[in-house]
């Protein structure tokens, strides 16, 4: 009977870890989500400006949207080049 009752009490302890595991995976699934989320801005520029953009951005075969984040990513990566994070 003591066996029985071991077998039991492990059973539902692998049941219960079970369900954590399921509940750390949709937590990892969610935190994976929010990091690869996009954030959207209002983004005003002068005339002058989109256009030279859009024509940078058609010679390098990107969207306009798609250029800014290139231009801004290799900014972002010049301003911290050479610095310890």
């Amino acid at each position: 009977m003591e066996l029985a009752d071991r077998e039991k009490r492990l059973q539902k302890r692998l049941e219960h870890i079970k369900e954590l595991e399921v509940k750390i995976l949709q937590r990892e699934s969610v935190l994976k989500n929010k990091e690869t989320a996009r954030k959207q801005i209002l983004l005003r520029l002068a005339p002058t400006l989109w256009n030279q953009i859009a024509a940078w951005a058609e010679d390098d075969f990107r969207s306009i949207n798609s250029q800014i984040e290139y231009l801004l990513d290799e900014a972002v990566k010049n301003r911290y080049r050479g610095k310890s994070a």
